[in-house]
């Protein structure tokens, strides 16, 4: 595992934040000053790298802050997050990383690595979110495996369609180069998807926003991707009052599992 950590600091400008309020169909409102929308904090803390340090899938190569597993393919595989104090739009702050914990380990579809990342957040002198990234990482060759099938018993569902404007706006704002996000002949013919891949963490921000209506500021949130989400595809967004949140797609399959207080 690498000791490697990073350290990095943005003003958190409150124009990207609109813009992503946009992205997501909501009327771009915030203000210096506002406090942020949770997961709003993908939006920054940029580490932009030129084109000979990056992958072929288009994010930066590994080596450095995330450990080279040997296996090809990534994939964002959930994440906790652990909201201390609202993060405030127009104020500097620091988001400190450090790889956590990495392993290798056989599945169903082949060899695996998983890696976490640790991120804290600090503003005004104090630490306001700690999130816990998990990323996986497996061969071409490897098999998916069979997806669970998702509940039906929820309190409230949302539909949300998405196109390619939406998931491009979404790359851009969060500086996510990864190409099957984007580039369907790479998304279908080198890692084997049927379209353009949702982004996990755009399923996880659409789950948040449903959990803070329903249970105000948050405390915590979790998530894990259960099965990908592609572009053409209808997603159904559940919520149960007991905290439980998933991810349905069209044929009933289980996408994302999330829990929040």
């Amino acid at each position: 595992m690498t000791n490697a950590t990073q350290s990095l600091t943005d003003t958190l400008d409150p124009a990207r934040a609109r813009a992503m309020q946009a992205t997501l169909g909501q009327n771009p409102t915030l203000q210096d000053g506002d406090p942020l929308p949770p997961f709003f904090h993908q939006l920054y803390f940029w580490d932009p790298q030129p084109p000979d340090r990056l992958g072929r899938d288009g994010h930066p190569r590994v080596g450095g802050l995330i450990p080279d597993m040997g296996l090809p393919r990534r994939m964002w595989a959930g994440g906790r997050l652990r909201f201390d104090a609202p993060l405030l739009a127009g104020r500097p702050a620091t988001r400190m990383t450090r790889c956590e914990k990495s392993t290798h380990k056989h599945g169903r579809s082949g060899p695996l690595g998983f890696v976490t990342l640790r991120h804290e957040v600090f503003q005004d002198g104090r630490r306001v979110l700690t999130e816990w990234q998990e990323l996986v990482y497996r061969n071409d060759q490897g098999l998916r495996p069979t997806p669970p099938m998702a509940a039906t018993d929820e309190d409230i569902r949302e539909t949300q369609t998405f196109d390619t404007t939406m998931l491009f706006r979404y790359s851009a704002l969060t500086f996510n180069g990864h190409r099957i996000h984007y580039d369907l002949d790479y998304a279908r013919q080198v890692e084997g998807y049927g379209g353009l891949v949702v982004h996990g963490p755009l399923l996880a921000q659409l789950l948040m926003l449903i959990a803070e209506q329903q249970l105000g500021r948050l405390e915590r949130f979790d998530f894990r991707a259960t099965a990908p989400l592609m572009d053409h595809e209808t997603a159904t967004l559940c919520w149960k009052s007991d905290g439980a949140a998933w991810v349905r797609g069209p044929d009933g399959r289980q996408c994302m599992l999330a829990t929040a207080r």
